[in-house]
């Protein structure tokens, strides 16, 4: 287990420096060079994700039972994963589902963590779901907070594309039935349809 936790340390705290302190992820990355500021923090994204992945993985290895959701709850974590990847994907395109979601890959997020803490209950899952998810909703408030201070450094805008809609909800579902049918249980050995 801690090695789960330092991964969620590392991965989640470098994800968090602009929630805590805007200005100073700001400063740091003037001082030490914008690229250098980002190759730190995708070193140390890096590292925490390997740590997430292997402390996870020996957690499920002797699990901590916290609740045993029933089955109604899994089958509402299948629905609630149907718009992950497509939230993911509209993230990328600029386009009608961009605009609604204002921010795809935080809701993406959201429904990810939410899904898997209704279908899974043992103490790695609710400190690893339960982390993104807090972490998700921190960064939600976060990004209105810093947009409304003029801090939120955003790049240009792109022209939405009804095509880019297209791709994003074909893609999303293709790889959401491709996880559900084989990618998760070759990935990470566990069925959600069994």
């Amino acid at each position: 287990m801690t090695w789960l936790i330092v991964g969620l340390v590392l991965f989640l705290g470098v994800h968090s420096v602009s929630i805590v302190a805007p200005r100073g992820r700001n400063a740091l990355a003037l001082r030490v060079g914008e690229n250098t500021y980002k190759g730190v923090y995708v070193l140390v994204s890096f590292v925490g994700l390997a740590l997430i992945v292997w402390g996870y993985g020996l957690a499920r290895q002797a699990p901590v039972q916290l609740y045993t959701p029933p089955a109604a709850l899994r089958h509402l974590a299948l629905l609630l994963m149907l718009p992950v990847f497509v939230l993911l994907i509209a993230a990328y395109l600029p386009g009608r589902i961009q605009r609604a979601a204002r921010h795809p890959m935080l809701l993406s997020v959201k429904c990810w963590a939410l899904a898997h803490l209704l279908a899974n209950g043992t103490l790695a899952d609710v400190l690893l779901f339960g982390g993104f998810l807090a972490w998700a909703v921190a960064d939600r408030i976060s990004v209105k907070r810093r947009a409304a201070a003029g801090l939120l450094r955003s790049p240009p805008a792109l022209p939405g594309s009804g095509a880019n809609d297209v791709i994003a909800v074909v893609g999303g579902l293709a790889i959401y039935a491709v996880f559900l049918g084989w990618a998760h249980a070759w990935l990470l050995g566990v069925n959600p349809l069994g």
